[in-house]
């Protein structure tokens, strides 16, 4: 399995097959492009794309990082909530509220390439119903971003972002 990005691959086979919708949930969203592509897709055809990330980070170089993935997403159509009581560690995706995953896979290049993560993969089971309503009750306590926001930061910031972005998969 070493030779097999596991993680990454259960995830776009997932956002690939969306009728509706895909839900996610994520301390850290820093993606490559692969997954940009294919969440931006999902978008665009139609498909309910949400995500939910953390309203106060844990780490600020790796929360900045995860804003730097905002602009391009929600351009095409994501919509991407900040938790607003604080920190959510919770991961977990919910598509077409038919199949789910939950568990350590983070939306980042250590858990995606590095790590040998965990997860329960979902499909057909009444569970799937409790992952919705607790994804739309953490919704209820979000806020969701804007084009304008995620554009409206310093020359400094976006600088800092692009190196960043260059870092990303060492963070």
């Amino acid at each position: 399995m070493d030779q097999e990005i596991l993680g990454e691959n259960i995830y776009l086979n997932m956002i690939n097959r969306a009728k509706k919708s895909v839900y996610i949930i994520t301390p850290y969203l820093i993606l490559d492009n692969e997954m940009t592509t294919a969440l931006s897709l999902a978008a665009k055809s139609g498909i309910d794309v949400r995500i939910i990330i953390p309203g106060i980070p844990d780490k600020r170089i790796v929360y900045t990082l995860t804003l730097a993935n905002c602009e391009p997403l929600i351009e095409s159509g994501v919509r991407i909530f900040q938790y607003t009581p604080g920190f959510t560690h919770a991961k977990g995706v919910l598509v077409d509220g038919e199949i789910a995953t939950v568990g350590t896979v983070n939306f980042d290049y250590r858990s995606l390439y590095l790590h040998f993560e965990c997860g329960v993969w979902m499909y057909g089971t009444k569970i799937l119903g409790d992952i919705q309503k607790d994804f739309e009750e953490t919704l209820g306590k979000c806020r969701e971003m804007t084009l304008e926001e995620c554009q409206k930061i310093s020359s400094i910031q976006k600088l800092w972002r692009a190196i960043l972005k260059m870092l990303a998969p060492m963070l």
